[in-house]
């Protein structure tokens, strides 16, 4: 499998090393993800630009969280081979470039390599001579941490309802303007930033792209937030809930497929909510999935203190709990407009490649079995009590992280799709940090069960 969906090479190595060394480039980071989506990687000098290209740079696999590779022999080495359409100089961070890698394990490509999971998926579409387009919308906090390594909100607002404040925005204006320049440079088109729900969250906008595109940017955008804000002292967070009585943070991923021609797959004027009947299978696929997607849109505990069945503590939220879908509808999981589909379940937190390849293969499943999406809603679902629910046969997505992992574990078409393998060990990764976390005792049961009954 070709490190790229585009076969079209746009320079040498030679080429690109002259550009490197005409921005200044002293150092390439080979940067991979983990299993969690974490960025991973090494420093190699701009001359041996060559090697990351070739053969790869050199990891122990057993060190990376989620390769599942042994200790010895030719399998316990993970090398991640360049894509040399990614290589960027880095404004915030000057001398510096980053290429991103796909893993090679033995000389061949890595199955649980997620950046492969994902071209796998994107393959698929191929076939089709479908692209599917993202937009995603990062939601994080800016934090200060207290003594106990607390986050505290960076800035402070006497407001009841924050959204939009200019005046928590020109507190931190310099960091949030770093980000902004410095991810322009590297080609992000840039086109909005404000102050969400929150005090001390924020959310960033750029343009969509094709969905390998999109989910190497976005990690070179946690990267640069990263890097920018522990400059200023603050820390940057994806967390999906920092703050109980605080609204959370969500990754909102805007979708849509087009052609060849370039002409909008999904998009239907004739149709009540503007949705073709390809639209409305992918609909079908991404709703009949979700509480299996759920695994890999909200990987984590925390994230389950986001997507809250009932009144949220936080007031203003605009989570999802239920699986359904509407005409600009932000109260379902699913939201439609203008010809395409905003999934509203993703935080993060997680895995933006897994994210992305499950979300492609639910669809194509949707569409590959001619499944028609339930019947849409177009009122406000968070106003609803139990009966209306039932009366409509509208499903919960899973409350917890363990509820997740067992939807995946049954949902055995997701997992052939996207890789037994991958999947398998992804399910390992993420059980024990379930049992850890249901093992744990949190301060809430000492206040609540020290001296009771």
């Amino acid at each position: 499998m070709d490190d790229t969906i585009s076969t079209a090479k746009t320079e040498t190595v030679e080429q690109a090393k002259l550009r490197m060394q005409a921005a200044g480039v002293h150092t390439v980071i080979a940067q991979f993800v983990d299993i969690h989506g974490s960025p991973k990687g090494k420093y190699i000098p701009l001359a041996h630009l060559e090697d990351i290209l070739g053969a790869g740079a050199g990891f122990a696999g057993p060190s990376i969280w989620g390769t599942g590779l042994p200790r010895n022999g030719p399998r316990s080495e993970f090398y991640g081979k360049g894509d040399i359409n990614s290589l960027q100089a880095l404004p915030w961070m000057p001398g510096y470039a980053r290429i991103v890698c796909s893993g090679m394990v033995d000389g061949e490509p890595f199955s649980g390599c997620s950046r492969r999971v994902l071209l796998k998926q994107i393959e698929r579409l191929n076939a089709r001579g479908w692209t599917l387009n993202v937009g995603i919308e990062p939601e994080f906090f800016l934090v200060n941490k207290d003594e106990h390594g607390r986050p505290i909100p960076c800035v402070k607002d006497d407001q009841d309802k924050p959204s939009y404040d200019l005046k928590a925005l020109a507190r931190v204006r310099d960091v949030l303007h770093r980000m902004e320049t410095g991810l322009t440079v590297c080609g992000f088109d840039v086109f909005q930033i404000d102050h969400e729900d929150a005090s001390g969250q924020y959310e960033l906008n750029y343009h969509y792209c094709d969905a390998l595109k999109a989910a190497d940017r976005f990690i070179l955008f946690k990267m640069a937030a990263d890097y920018i804000a522990e400059e200023a002292g603050l820390t940057f967070t994806l967390m999906p809930k920092p703050f109980a009585d605080r609204p959370g943070s969500g990754l909102h991923l805007h979708l849509s497929l087009t052609d060849a021609q370039g002409k909008a797959v999904m998009a239907d004027k004739t149709d009540s909510h503007g949705i073709s009947k390809t639209g409305r299978e992918c609909i079908a696929g991404l709703l009949a999935h979700s509480p299996a997607l759920a695994a890999f849109h909200a990987p984590s505990v925390n994230s389950y203190k986001r997507l809250v069945v009932g009144r949220s503590l936080s007031g203003t939220t605009w989570a999802p709990a239920h699986i359904g879908w509407g005409y600009n509808n932000r109260t379902t999981v699913l939201r439609v407009v203008a010809g395409r589909m905003e999934f509203r379940l993703t935080d993060g937190s997680s895995n933006i490649y897994a994210a992305l390849a499950s979300t492609i293969a639910a669809m194509l499943d949707g569409v590959e079995q001619n499944l028609s999406p339930p019947i849409p809603i177009d009122e406000d679902i968070y106003e609803w009590d139990d009966k209306e629910f039932k009366r409509h046969r509208v499903k919960t997505l899973p409350q917890t992280l363990g509820e997740a992992l067992q939807a995946l574990t049954a949902d055995t078409s997701l997992a052939k799709a996207l890789g037994d393998d991958f999947v398998a060990e992804y399910l390992a990764t993420k059980t024990p940090e379930w049992i850890d976390y249901c093992r744990s005792v949190s301060d809430w049961e000492y206040k609540r069960y020290l001296s009771w009954p």
